[in-house]
C-alpha cells in the first residue's frame, strides 16, 4: 500500500513548449514594444494646444478644458 501512495505521489511535470528564456525573452519584447507605443504618445495634447484655444475662444470658454 505505501508502494502504491509513492508511485501516485509521483507526478511528472508536463513538457513545456520552449525554454524558460524564451518566455521571458518574450515578456520583454512585449514590455518594451509597449513602451514604444507609450513614448510615441508623449506631448499629444500640445500638438493640438492652438486648436484648444481657438475652440475656447470661439465658444466664450476663458481657456483650460470643460
Amino acid at each position: 500500500m505505501l508502494s502504491t501512495l509513492l508511485v501516485e505521489a509521483h507526478e511528472e511535470l508536463a513538457p513545456m513548449i520552449a525554454p524558460p528564456w524564451v518566455f521571458a525573452l518574450v515578456a520583454a519584447i512585449v514590455f518594451i514594444v509597449l513602451g514604444f507605443v507609450t513614448y510615441s504618445y508623449r506631448d499629444v495634447a500640445n500638438r493640438h494646444a492652438d486648436k484648444v484655444a481657438e475652440h475656447d475662444a470661439a465658444h466664450g470658454h476663458g481657456g483650460g478644458h470643460h
